[in-house]
């Protein structure tokens, strides 16, 4: 199984990862704000990832990692 880690403080809210997840699990955390004030991004249901990192990659920040 894979895993989604995100460094929260440094997201800007883009959305950019959510575009681009094939299981559409990559949500905007509407529940939080970061320290810059943004709703962060998450994963909501870690079991459905596939470990395709293409929210990794597709982000500007480098916020998100992807292990498998």
């Amino acid at each position: 199984m894979a895993k989604v880690t995100f460094i929260e403080d440094r997201c800007k809210g883009c959305k950019l990862c959510t575009t681009v997840c094939p299981k559409k699990i990559v949500i905007m955390r509407t529940d939080k704000l970061n320290q810059k004030g943004f709703h962060p991004a998450g994963v909501d249901e870690m079991d459905k990832c596939i470990g395709c990192a293409f929210c990794a990659t597709i982000c500007p920040d480098c916020v998100i990692e992807v292990e498998k």
